[in-house]
């Protein structure tokens, strides 16, 4: 079941991720669109982020099937990162985003990588201890760059 479940995340994420900017009628779509992805993808980053802290017992499969949706997810927030969609609030995107574009897409491009990477060693305890701070790594080096603390 899990494995259908990430199989159909995955489809709908191909099949939205490059037309989504197009589909965007207003601003606030948009940032509706990257909330909804990145929360998805926090929630299943988190459940195996507690395996890998010890908080819960390390299980190869959960660990398998949470990993796949984000990396689906990874793909998916970037196309709502649209002009007009940058805040001062916290946890919104600074204005570099878009001044600073090609520097976001690789921070963009590291994270997805890492989270690949991560995927490939949660086969293990110790490798998805040892793939999980680079990957969290990643992501944090992007909000500490382009996100309003």
């Amino acid at each position: 079941m899990h494995r259908l479940l990430a199989a159909c995340a995955f489809s709908a994420a191909l099949a939205t991720a490059l037309p989504a900017a197009a589909q965007f009628q207003k601003p606030e779509d948009a940032v509706k669109y990257r909330k909804a992805a990145y929360t998805v993808m926090a929630a299943h980053f988190g459940r195996v982020g507690a395996m890998a802290q010890g908080r819960v017992p390390f299980d190869a499969g959960a660990a398998a099937a949470n990993l796949q949706v984000v990396v689906a997810m990874s793909t998916l927030p970037f196309a709502g990162f649209v002009e007009g969609t940058a805040g001062t609030e916290k946890g919104t995107p600074k204005a570099n985003v878009w001044s600073e574009r090609a520097k976001f897409d690789a921070a963009a491009k590291k994270m997805q990588d890492e989270v690949v990477k991560l995927a490939a060693a949660a086969k293990t305890a110790d490798g998805l201890k040892a793939a999980f701070g680079k990957a969290a790594d990643a992501c944090k080096a992007c909000h500490d760059d382009f996100r309003n603390p």
